[in-house]
Protein backbone atom coordinates (compact mmCIF):
# COMPACT_ATOMS: atom_id res chain seq x y z
CA UNK A 1 0.00 0.00 0.00
CA UNK A 2 1.53 3.32 -0.84
CA UNK A 3 1.77 6.18 1.35
CA UNK A 4 -1.08 8.27 -0.73
CA UNK A 5 -3.66 5.31 -0.06
CA UNK A 6 -2.92 4.68 3.44
CA UNK A 7 -3.08 8.36 4.31
CA UNK A 8 -6.57 8.42 2.35
CA UNK A 9 -7.92 5.33 4.54
CA UNK A 10 -7.13 6.95 7.63
CA UNK A 11 -9.06 9.71 5.77
CA UNK A 12 -12.15 7.56 5.61
CA UNK A 13 -11.78 6.19 8.76
CA UNK A 14 -11.70 9.83 10.41
CA UNK A 15 -14.75 10.48 8.79
CA UNK A 16 -16.74 7.26 9.11
CA UNK A 17 -15.64 7.18 12.76
CA UNK A 18 -13.62 3.68 12.81
CA UNK A 19 -9.85 5.26 12.68
CA UNK A 20 -8.41 4.13 16.30
CA UNK A 21 -7.24 6.83 17.73
CA UNK A 22 -10.76 8.34 16.67
CA UNK A 23 -12.08 5.38 18.20
CA UNK A 24 -10.09 5.78 21.51
CA UNK A 25 -11.31 9.36 21.90
CA UNK A 26 -14.58 8.66 21.53
CA UNK A 27 -14.27 5.89 24.10
CA UNK A 28 -12.74 8.26 26.63
CA UNK A 29 -15.44 11.03 25.81
CA UNK A 30 -18.40 8.11 26.34
CA UNK A 31 -16.30 7.22 29.77
CA UNK A 32 -16.58 10.75 30.89
CA UNK A 33 -20.02 11.74 29.82
CA UNK A 34 -21.26 8.70 31.33
CA UNK A 35 -19.32 9.88 34.68
CA UNK A 36 -20.53 13.35 34.59
CA UNK A 37 -23.91 11.99 34.14
CA UNK A 38 -23.74 9.90 37.19
CA UNK A 39 -22.65 12.68 39.24
CA UNK A 40 -25.22 14.85 37.63
CA UNK A 41 -28.08 12.70 38.63
CA UNK A 42 -26.58 12.11 42.06
CA UNK A 43 -26.26 15.44 42.58
CA UNK A 44 -29.53 15.97 41.59
CA UNK A 45 -31.18 13.07 44.02
CA UNK A 46 -29.45 14.86 46.66
CA UNK A 47 -30.87 18.45 46.32
CA UNK A 48 -34.08 16.68 45.59
CA UNK A 49 -34.06 15.07 49.08
CA UNK A 50 -33.20 17.88 50.39
CA UNK A 51 -35.88 19.63 48.88
CA UNK A 52 -38.24 17.06 49.92
CA UNK A 53 -37.52 17.43 53.61
CA UNK A 54 -37.58 20.99 53.60
CA UNK A 55 -40.32 20.73 51.51
CA UNK A 56 -42.07 18.65 54.33
CA UNK A 57 -40.73 20.73 57.29
CA UNK A 58 -42.12 23.84 55.88
CA UNK A 59 -45.61 22.38 55.91
CA UNK A 60 -45.98 23.29 51.90
CA UNK A 61 -47.18 20.14 51.33
CA UNK A 62 -50.34 20.51 53.84
CA UNK A 63 -51.21 23.75 52.33
CA UNK A 64 -49.73 24.01 49.13
CA UNK A 65 -51.51 20.56 47.57
CA UNK A 66 -55.44 19.72 47.09
CA UNK A 67 -56.54 16.89 49.38
CA UNK A 68 -60.32 17.20 48.81
CA UNK A 69 -62.18 19.01 46.09
CA UNK A 70 -65.69 19.65 47.37
CA UNK A 71 -68.58 21.13 44.76
CA UNK A 72 -65.50 22.75 43.24
CA UNK A 73 -63.73 24.22 46.68
CA UNK A 74 -60.37 23.09 47.57
CA UNK A 75 -59.22 21.51 50.55
CA UNK A 76 -55.67 21.39 51.43
CA UNK A 77 -54.63 18.15 54.08
CA UNK A 78 -54.40 20.69 56.58
CA UNK A 79 -57.46 21.64 56.48
CA UNK A 80 -58.78 17.96 55.98
CA UNK A 81 -56.77 17.48 59.10
CA UNK A 82 -58.72 19.39 61.52
CA UNK A 83 -61.95 17.56 60.83
CA UNK A 84 -59.95 14.16 61.05
CA UNK A 85 -58.10 15.40 64.33
CA UNK A 86 -61.87 16.72 65.55
CA UNK A 87 -63.58 13.55 64.69
CA UNK A 88 -60.72 11.60 66.69
CA UNK A 89 -60.78 13.68 69.78
CA UNK A 90 -64.67 13.53 69.82
CA UNK A 91 -64.62 10.30 70.13
CA UNK A 92 -61.29 9.80 72.31
CA UNK A 93 -63.34 12.05 74.76
CA UNK A 94 -66.45 10.53 74.34
CA UNK A 95 -65.34 6.98 74.97
CA UNK A 96 -62.68 7.52 77.12
CA UNK A 97 -60.93 4.47 78.74
CA UNK A 98 -63.75 2.72 76.90
CA UNK A 99 -62.54 3.58 73.21
CA UNK A 100 -60.01 0.07 73.50
CA UNK A 101 -63.68 -1.78 73.27
CA UNK A 102 -64.21 -0.76 69.79
CA UNK A 103 -60.59 -1.48 69.48
CA UNK A 104 -59.25 1.93 69.61
CA UNK A 105 -56.08 2.66 71.76
CA UNK A 106 -55.81 6.28 72.71
CA UNK A 107 -53.07 6.37 74.79
CA UNK A 108 -50.91 6.43 71.09
CA UNK A 109 -52.49 9.64 70.13
CA UNK A 110 -53.79 10.81 66.89
CA UNK A 111 -49.88 10.10 65.51
CA UNK A 112 -51.12 5.92 66.53
CA UNK A 113 -53.99 5.63 64.37
CA UNK A 114 -52.25 4.30 61.20
CA UNK A 115 -50.98 1.46 63.22
CA UNK A 116 -53.99 0.17 64.35
CA UNK A 117 -56.43 -1.84 62.50
CA UNK A 118 -60.14 -0.89 62.69
CA UNK A 119 -63.27 -3.26 62.87
CA UNK A 120 -65.60 -0.46 62.37
CA UNK A 121 -64.07 -0.80 58.78
CA UNK A 122 -66.27 -3.42 56.75
CA UNK A 123 -64.11 -3.99 54.23
CA UNK A 124 -60.26 -3.56 56.50
CA UNK A 125 -58.49 -0.66 57.20
CA UNK A 126 -56.72 1.35 60.02
CA UNK A 127 -58.21 4.01 62.07
CA UNK A 128 -56.61 6.43 60.31
CA UNK A 129 -58.67 5.24 57.10
CA UNK A 130 -61.87 5.65 59.62
CA UNK A 131 -61.05 9.38 60.86
CA UNK A 132 -60.22 10.42 56.87
CA UNK A 133 -63.11 9.38 55.91
CA UNK A 134 -65.46 10.53 58.79
CA UNK A 135 -63.17 13.90 58.07
CA UNK A 136 -64.29 13.67 54.32
CA UNK A 137 -68.15 13.32 54.81
CA UNK A 138 -67.93 15.88 57.42
CA UNK A 139 -66.91 18.64 55.26
CA UNK A 140 -69.36 17.09 52.51
CA UNK A 141 -71.89 18.19 54.85
CA UNK A 142 -70.94 21.11 55.72
CA UNK A 143 -70.40 22.47 52.48
CA UNK A 144 -73.63 21.54 51.14
CA UNK A 145 -75.24 23.75 54.29
CA UNK A 146 -72.55 26.23 53.45
CA UNK A 147 -73.60 26.70 49.55
CA UNK A 148 -77.50 26.18 50.40
CA UNK A 149 -76.84 29.58 52.13
CA UNK A 150 -74.98 31.24 49.60
CA UNK A 151 -77.97 30.23 47.52
CA UNK A 152 -80.36 32.01 50.25
CA UNK A 153 -78.08 34.90 51.18
CA UNK A 154 -77.47 33.82 54.60
CA UNK A 155 -74.87 34.89 56.28
CA UNK A 156 -73.51 35.39 59.92
CA UNK A 157 -74.37 38.57 61.54
CA UNK A 158 -71.44 40.38 63.07
CA UNK A 159 -72.69 39.81 66.61
CA UNK A 160 -72.65 35.84 65.61
CA UNK A 161 -69.38 36.37 64.09
CA UNK A 162 -68.01 37.79 67.61
CA UNK A 163 -69.44 34.71 69.37
CA UNK A 164 -66.61 32.81 67.65
CA UNK A 165 -63.89 34.86 67.93
CA UNK A 166 -64.86 35.06 71.70
CA UNK A 167 -63.86 31.25 71.68
CA UNK A 168 -60.55 32.10 70.74
CA UNK A 169 -59.99 34.94 73.34
CA UNK A 170 -56.32 34.30 75.16
CA UNK A 171 -56.06 30.86 73.25
CA UNK A 172 -51.62 31.95 72.66
CA UNK A 173 -52.09 32.41 76.30
CA UNK A 174 -53.32 28.99 76.76
CA UNK A 175 -50.92 27.24 74.27
CA UNK A 176 -48.00 28.80 76.68
CA UNK A 177 -49.67 27.28 79.36
CA UNK A 178 -49.37 23.67 78.02
CA UNK A 179 -45.60 24.25 77.33
CA UNK A 180 -46.31 25.17 72.91
CA UNK A 181 -44.74 28.32 71.80
CA UNK A 182 -47.97 29.20 69.72
CA UNK A 183 -51.68 28.21 69.41
CA UNK A 184 -50.75 27.08 66.04
CA UNK A 185 -48.35 24.53 67.08
CA UNK A 186 -51.33 23.29 69.91
CA UNK A 187 -53.17 22.75 67.21
CA UNK A 188 -51.02 21.50 64.86
CA UNK A 189 -50.23 18.66 67.92
CA UNK A 190 -53.64 17.89 68.51
CA UNK A 191 -55.27 17.92 65.58
CA UNK A 192 -52.73 17.26 62.79
CA UNK A 193 -49.87 18.35 61.14
CA UNK A 194 -50.70 21.82 59.09
CA UNK A 195 -53.69 22.88 61.76
CA UNK A 196 -53.33 26.82 62.69
CA UNK A 197 -55.53 29.19 64.64
CA UNK A 198 -56.49 30.64 60.98
CA UNK A 199 -57.79 27.16 60.28
CA UNK A 200 -59.33 26.23 62.92
CA UNK A 201 -60.81 29.73 63.30
CA UNK A 202 -62.31 29.59 59.18
CA UNK A 203 -63.35 25.90 59.85
CA UNK A 204 -65.55 27.39 62.97
CA UNK A 205 -66.86 30.25 61.44
CA UNK A 206 -68.04 27.69 58.38
CA UNK A 207 -69.64 25.68 61.62
CA UNK A 208 -71.26 28.03 62.31
CA UNK A 209 -72.99 29.30 59.45
CA UNK A 210 -74.14 25.38 58.94
CA UNK A 211 -75.52 25.51 61.62
CA UNK A 212 -77.89 28.41 61.13
CA UNK A 213 -78.99 27.10 57.53
CA UNK A 214 -79.58 24.09 60.15
CA UNK A 215 -81.35 25.96 62.88
CA UNK A 216 -83.69 27.67 59.68
CA UNK A 217 -84.40 24.23 58.23
CA UNK A 218 -85.49 22.83 61.60
CA UNK A 219 -87.71 25.92 62.55
CA UNK A 220 -89.46 26.03 59.28
CA UNK A 221 -90.73 21.71 60.18
CA UNK A 222 -94.32 22.42 61.76
CA UNK A 223 -96.94 19.36 62.54
CA UNK A 224 -100.57 19.97 63.72
CA UNK A 225 -101.58 18.54 66.86
CA UNK A 226 -103.96 15.79 64.93
CA UNK A 227 -100.25 14.91 63.25
CA UNK A 228 -98.17 15.06 66.14
CA UNK A 229 -101.03 12.65 68.29
CA UNK A 230 -101.49 10.43 65.50
CA UNK A 231 -97.65 9.39 65.37
CA UNK A 232 -97.07 9.30 69.46
CA UNK A 233 -100.12 6.61 69.09
CA UNK A 234 -98.12 4.79 66.09
CA UNK A 235 -95.66 4.36 68.57
CA UNK A 236 -97.55 1.63 70.59
CA UNK A 237 -96.15 2.39 74.46
CA UNK A 238 -92.58 2.54 73.29
CA UNK A 239 -92.31 6.05 75.46
CA UNK A 240 -94.63 5.62 77.78
CA UNK A 241 -93.50 4.90 81.42
CA UNK A 242 -95.19 1.81 83.59
CA UNK A 243 -94.81 1.22 87.44
CA UNK A 244 -94.93 -2.48 88.34
CA UNK A 245 -93.62 -4.97 90.66
CA UNK A 246 -92.08 -8.41 89.46
CA UNK A 247 -91.22 -11.51 91.26
CA UNK A 248 -89.08 -14.48 90.09
CA UNK A 249 -89.19 -17.68 90.66
CA UNK A 250 -86.02 -19.56 89.52
CA UNK A 251 -86.30 -23.42 88.93
CA UNK A 252 -83.70 -25.17 90.72
CA UNK A 253 -80.60 -26.86 88.92
CA UNK A 254 -78.64 -29.89 89.04
CA UNK A 255 -75.38 -31.01 87.47
CA UNK A 256 -75.28 -32.29 84.38
CA UNK A 257 -72.41 -34.29 82.73
CA UNK A 258 -71.07 -33.05 79.33
CA UNK A 259 -68.82 -34.40 77.05
CA UNK A 260 -67.02 -32.24 74.70
CA UNK A 261 -66.01 -32.47 71.10
CA UNK A 262 -62.64 -33.49 72.31
CA UNK A 263 -63.60 -35.79 75.10
CA UNK A 264 -63.20 -33.71 77.85
CA UNK A 265 -65.40 -33.99 80.82
CA UNK A 266 -67.29 -31.20 81.83
CA UNK A 267 -70.83 -30.48 83.58
CA UNK A 268 -73.25 -27.88 83.14
CA UNK A 269 -76.76 -26.38 85.80
CA UNK A 270 -79.26 -27.53 83.86
CA UNK A 271 -83.38 -27.59 85.04
CA UNK A 272 -85.19 -30.88 85.58
CA UNK A 273 -88.54 -31.22 83.83
CA UNK A 274 -89.62 -31.49 87.64
CA UNK A 275 -87.88 -28.20 88.78
CA UNK A 276 -89.70 -26.42 86.02
CA UNK A 277 -92.78 -27.52 86.79
CA UNK A 278 -92.13 -26.23 90.57
CA UNK A 279 -90.83 -22.71 89.49
CA UNK A 280 -94.50 -22.31 87.09
CA UNK A 281 -96.62 -23.63 90.28
CA UNK A 282 -95.13 -21.25 92.28
CA UNK A 283 -95.82 -18.55 90.14
CA UNK A 284 -98.85 -19.21 89.73
CA UNK A 285 -99.47 -19.83 93.42
CA UNK A 286 -98.29 -16.07 94.20
CA UNK A 287 -100.90 -15.12 91.31
CA UNK A 288 -103.88 -17.41 93.40
CA UNK A 289 -102.79 -15.80 96.67
CA UNK A 290 -102.69 -12.45 95.45
CA UNK A 291 -106.10 -12.81 93.60
CA UNK A 292 -107.46 -14.28 97.43
CA UNK A 293 -105.82 -11.86 99.06
CA UNK A 294 -107.45 -8.58 97.12
CA UNK A 295 -110.80 -10.09 97.68
CA UNK A 296 -110.21 -10.32 101.54
CA UNK A 297 -109.23 -6.68 101.49
CA UNK A 298 -111.71 -4.22 102.15
CA UNK A 299 -112.29 -0.45 100.71
CA UNK A 300 -109.11 0.75 98.77
CA UNK A 301 -106.47 -1.96 98.78
CA UNK A 302 -102.74 -1.38 98.54
CA UNK A 303 -101.77 -3.79 95.76
CA UNK A 304 -98.17 -3.73 96.66
CA UNK A 305 -98.67 -5.01 100.35
CA UNK A 306 -100.92 -7.45 98.92
CA UNK A 307 -98.78 -8.73 96.84
CA UNK A 308 -95.91 -8.75 99.09
CA UNK A 309 -97.89 -10.61 101.23
CA UNK A 310 -98.79 -12.99 98.29
CA UNK A 311 -95.05 -13.91 97.65
CA UNK A 312 -94.07 -14.14 101.14
CA UNK A 313 -96.55 -16.93 101.71
CA UNK A 314 -95.61 -18.86 98.72
CA UNK A 315 -91.81 -18.94 98.57
CA UNK A 316 -91.70 -19.49 102.09
CA UNK A 317 -88.54 -17.32 102.81
CA UNK A 318 -89.54 -14.77 105.40
CA UNK A 319 -89.01 -10.53 104.33
CA UNK A 320 -88.55 -11.86 100.63
CA UNK A 321 -89.82 -9.34 98.91
CA UNK A 322 -90.89 -8.47 94.93
CA UNK A 323 -88.44 -5.96 93.22
CA UNK A 324 -90.15 -2.44 91.99
CA UNK A 325 -90.00 -1.29 88.74
CA UNK A 326 -90.32 2.64 88.79
CA UNK A 327 -90.64 4.94 85.55
CA UNK A 328 -89.91 1.40 83.31
CA UNK A 329 -89.98 2.88 79.33
CA UNK A 330 -91.97 0.90 77.84
CA UNK A 331 -89.34 0.31 74.96
CA UNK A 332 -87.11 -1.53 77.58
CA UNK A 333 -90.21 -4.20 78.63
CA UNK A 334 -89.01 -7.56 78.69
CA UNK A 335 -91.06 -9.46 75.72
CA UNK A 336 -91.96 -11.93 78.01
CA UNK A 337 -94.67 -9.52 79.38
CA UNK A 338 -94.64 -6.41 76.47
CA UNK A 339 -97.89 -7.23 75.22
CA UNK A 340 -99.48 -7.96 78.52
CA UNK A 341 -98.17 -4.76 79.94
CA UNK A 342 -99.24 -2.47 77.04
CA UNK A 343 -102.95 -3.55 76.60
CA UNK A 344 -105.40 -0.84 76.68
CA UNK A 345 -107.37 -2.63 79.25
CA UNK A 346 -104.54 -2.88 81.96
CA UNK A 347 -105.50 -1.67 84.55
CA UNK A 348 -104.00 -1.05 88.41
CA UNK A 349 -104.19 -4.25 90.46
CA UNK A 350 -103.87 -6.37 87.44
CA UNK A 351 -101.50 -9.17 87.84
CA UNK A 352 -100.01 -12.46 85.83
CA UNK A 353 -97.40 -14.90 85.77
CA UNK A 354 -95.23 -15.09 82.84
CA UNK A 355 -92.24 -17.79 81.68
CA UNK A 356 -89.09 -16.02 80.88
CA UNK A 357 -88.28 -14.43 77.36
CA UNK A 358 -87.12 -17.34 75.53
CA UNK A 359 -89.80 -19.39 76.70
CA UNK A 360 -87.42 -21.83 78.11
CA UNK A 361 -89.99 -22.13 81.80
CA UNK A 362 -86.55 -22.60 84.20
CA UNK A 363 -87.91 -19.46 85.12
CA UNK A 364 -91.59 -17.53 85.75
CA UNK A 365 -92.02 -14.05 86.37
CA UNK A 366 -95.13 -13.10 88.50
CA UNK A 367 -95.80 -9.29 87.29
CA UNK A 368 -98.25 -7.06 89.51
CA UNK A 369 -99.27 -4.05 87.02
CA UNK A 370 -99.88 -0.69 88.75
CA UNK A 371 -99.61 2.25 86.78
CA UNK A 372 -99.21 3.74 82.96
CA UNK A 373 -97.47 7.39 82.29
CA UNK A 374 -99.10 7.91 78.40
CA UNK A 375 -97.19 11.69 79.19
CA UNK A 376 -100.52 13.32 77.56
CA UNK A 377 -99.57 15.95 80.43
CA UNK A 378 -98.61 19.61 80.27
CA UNK A 379 -95.15 20.59 80.50
CA UNK A 380 -93.99 23.42 82.52
CA UNK A 381 -91.80 26.81 81.06
CA UNK A 382 -89.85 28.39 84.14
CA UNK A 383 -86.80 30.45 84.75
CA UNK A 384 -84.30 29.74 87.41
CA UNK A 385 -81.28 31.62 89.14
CA UNK A 386 -78.94 28.77 90.62
CA UNK A 387 -76.48 29.89 93.47
CA UNK A 388 -74.20 27.34 93.82
CA UNK A 389 -73.10 26.38 97.64
CA UNK A 390 -68.96 26.32 98.03
CA UNK A 391 -67.68 22.56 98.35
CA UNK A 392 -65.25 21.78 100.23
CA UNK A 393 -61.51 20.48 99.37
CA UNK A 394 -62.84 16.61 99.28
CA UNK A 395 -66.17 18.24 97.29
CA UNK A 396 -68.62 18.20 100.24
CA UNK A 397 -70.80 20.99 101.12
CA UNK A 398 -70.99 22.25 105.07
CA UNK A 399 -73.88 23.76 106.19
CA UNK A 400 -72.25 27.08 106.41
CA UNK A 401 -71.82 27.13 102.06
CA UNK A 402 -75.33 25.58 102.13
CA UNK A 403 -76.66 28.58 104.42
CA UNK A 404 -74.44 31.08 102.47
CA UNK A 405 -76.04 30.06 99.02
CA UNK A 406 -79.15 30.65 100.81
CA UNK A 407 -78.75 33.68 101.86
CA UNK A 408 -77.42 34.89 98.64
CA UNK A 409 -80.86 33.24 96.69
CA UNK A 410 -83.02 35.39 99.51
CA UNK A 411 -81.29 38.51 98.63
CA UNK A 412 -81.73 38.42 94.58
CA UNK A 413 -84.89 37.25 95.06
CA UNK A 414 -85.88 40.45 97.23
CA UNK A 415 -83.99 42.21 94.51
CA UNK A 416 -86.58 40.93 91.85
CA UNK A 417 -89.29 41.76 94.26
CA UNK A 418 -88.52 45.33 95.44
CA UNK A 419 -88.38 46.14 91.56
CA UNK A 420 -91.11 45.87 88.72
CA UNK A 421 -91.64 42.09 89.17
CA UNK A 422 -91.82 41.41 85.67
CA UNK A 423 -90.20 37.96 83.69
CA UNK A 424 -88.21 40.28 81.83
CA UNK A 425 -86.87 41.53 84.85
CA UNK A 426 -86.14 38.03 86.67
CA UNK A 427 -84.83 37.32 82.80
CA UNK A 428 -82.13 40.22 83.93
CA UNK A 429 -81.04 38.77 87.09
CA UNK A 430 -80.57 35.22 86.20
CA UNK A 431 -78.60 36.86 83.20
CA UNK A 432 -76.39 38.57 85.84
CA UNK A 433 -75.83 36.64 88.63
CA UNK A 434 -77.00 32.51 87.82
CA UNK A 435 -74.20 30.22 87.87
CA UNK A 436 -76.36 27.69 85.53
CA UNK A 437 -74.13 28.03 82.59
CA UNK A 438 -76.78 26.25 80.46
CA UNK A 439 -79.42 28.92 81.00
CA UNK A 440 -77.48 32.11 82.29
CA UNK A 441 -77.36 33.80 78.69
CA UNK A 442 -81.36 33.21 78.21
CA UNK A 443 -82.72 34.73 81.33
CA UNK A 444 -82.77 31.32 83.10
CA UNK A 445 -85.72 29.49 80.84
CA UNK A 446 -85.93 26.20 80.40
CA UNK A 447 -89.15 25.30 78.60
CA UNK A 448 -91.01 21.91 77.70
CA UNK A 449 -90.13 20.91 81.44
CA UNK A 450 -91.39 16.94 82.04
CA UNK A 451 -91.50 15.54 84.73
CA UNK A 452 -88.12 13.99 86.39
CA UNK A 453 -85.83 16.00 84.33
CA UNK A 454 -84.99 17.76 86.71
CA UNK A 455 -83.44 17.25 90.74
CA UNK A 456 -86.44 16.46 92.90
CA UNK A 457 -86.80 20.39 94.24
CA UNK A 458 -86.88 22.10 90.88
CA UNK A 459 -89.02 19.46 89.65
CA UNK A 460 -91.90 19.72 92.39
CA UNK A 461 -92.02 23.45 91.65
CA UNK A 462 -92.20 22.69 88.02
CA UNK A 463 -95.56 20.71 88.70
CA UNK A 464 -96.80 22.36 91.82
CA UNK A 465 -100.06 23.68 90.68
CA UNK A 466 -98.61 27.24 90.28
CA UNK A 467 -99.53 30.41 87.96
CA UNK A 468 -97.73 32.75 85.87
CA UNK A 469 -95.43 35.24 87.95
CA UNK A 470 -95.46 32.71 90.76
CA UNK A 471 -91.56 32.70 92.54
CA UNK A 472 -90.07 30.56 95.39
CA UNK A 473 -87.07 29.46 96.36
CA UNK A 474 -85.86 25.66 96.40
CA UNK A 475 -82.82 23.54 97.12
CA UNK A 476 -81.15 21.57 94.41
CA UNK A 477 -78.31 18.94 94.92
CA UNK A 478 -76.76 16.16 92.26
CA UNK A 479 -73.44 14.80 91.59
CA UNK A 480 -72.02 18.40 90.38
CA UNK A 481 -73.46 20.78 92.51
CA UNK A 482 -75.53 21.95 95.79
CA UNK A 483 -76.90 24.81 96.05
CA UNK A 484 -80.35 26.75 95.41
CA UNK A 485 -82.64 28.39 92.64
CA UNK A 486 -84.46 31.15 92.88
CA UNK A 487 -87.60 29.88 90.65
CA UNK A 488 -89.70 31.62 88.50
CA UNK A 489 -93.01 30.09 86.61
CA UNK A 490 -93.75 31.16 83.18
CA UNK A 491 -96.88 28.62 82.50
CA UNK A 492 -97.61 25.52 80.68
CA UNK A 493 -95.62 24.12 77.99
CA UNK A 494 -96.44 21.41 75.43
CA UNK A 495 -98.26 18.56 76.00
CA UNK A 496 -95.26 15.82 76.51
CA UNK A 497 -96.18 13.31 74.23
CA UNK A 498 -96.05 16.11 71.34
CA UNK A 499 -92.62 16.61 72.63
CA UNK A 500 -91.66 13.56 72.04
CA UNK A 501 -93.59 13.06 68.45
CA UNK A 502 -92.23 16.26 67.65
CA UNK A 503 -88.60 15.62 68.70
CA UNK A 504 -88.48 12.05 66.97
CA UNK A 505 -90.27 13.64 63.24
CA UNK A 506 -88.03 16.47 63.73
CA UNK A 507 -84.87 13.99 63.84
CA UNK A 508 -86.35 11.78 61.13
CA UNK A 509 -86.96 14.72 58.58
CA UNK A 510 -83.71 16.40 59.65
CA UNK A 511 -81.72 13.05 58.99
CA UNK A 512 -83.24 12.53 55.37
CA UNK A 513 -82.80 16.31 54.76
CA UNK A 514 -79.34 16.62 55.57
CA UNK A 515 -78.33 12.77 54.01
CA UNK A 516 -79.54 14.21 50.55
CA UNK A 517 -77.82 17.20 50.55
CA UNK A 518 -74.27 15.03 51.72
CA UNK A 519 -75.31 12.52 48.81
CA UNK A 520 -75.60 15.72 46.16
CA UNK A 521 -72.42 17.07 47.22
CA UNK A 522 -69.00 15.69 45.15
CA UNK A 523 -65.81 14.68 46.93
CA UNK A 524 -62.78 14.30 44.97
CA UNK A 525 -59.71 13.33 46.25
CA UNK A 526 -56.74 14.74 45.85
CA UNK A 527 -52.95 14.42 45.70
CA UNK A 528 -52.39 15.95 49.27
CA UNK A 529 -55.49 13.17 50.37
CA UNK A 530 -52.43 11.09 51.09
CA UNK A 531 -50.80 13.53 53.89
CA UNK A 532 -54.39 13.36 56.07
CA UNK A 533 -53.37 11.97 58.89
CA UNK A 534 -49.83 12.14 58.54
Amino acid sequence: MSASTEKKNRNYARQAGTDKKMLAAQEEAKKQAVSKRRWTWGTVGVVLLIAAILLVNSGLLFTATTALTVNGVKYTPAQVNYYYGNDYLNMANTYGNYASMLGLDTSRGISGLGDQECPMMEEGGTWRDYFRDAAKNDIRQIRALLDLAAANGVTLTEEEIAEVDAQFEGIDETARSYGYSSADKLYSMNYGSGVTKKIVREAALDGALAQKVNEDKLNSLTWTDAELEEYYAGLNGSSDFFDFDIYIVRADTVENPVTAADGTETTEMIATDESRAEAKATADAIVAAYQDGLAEAEGNPDYEAVFAAAVDSQTGEAGEQPTQRRDYSGASLPTAYIDWMKDASRKAGDVAAFPDADEDPTTYIAVLYLSREDNHYKTANVRHILIKAEAAEDGTYSDEAKAAAKARAEEILAEYQAGDKTEESFAALANEYSEDTGSNTNGGLYENVAHGQMVEEFDAFCFGGHKAGDTAIVYGESGSYAGYHVMYYVGEGDLYSNSIARTDLQNEAMSSWISELTEATTAEEGFGFRFVGK
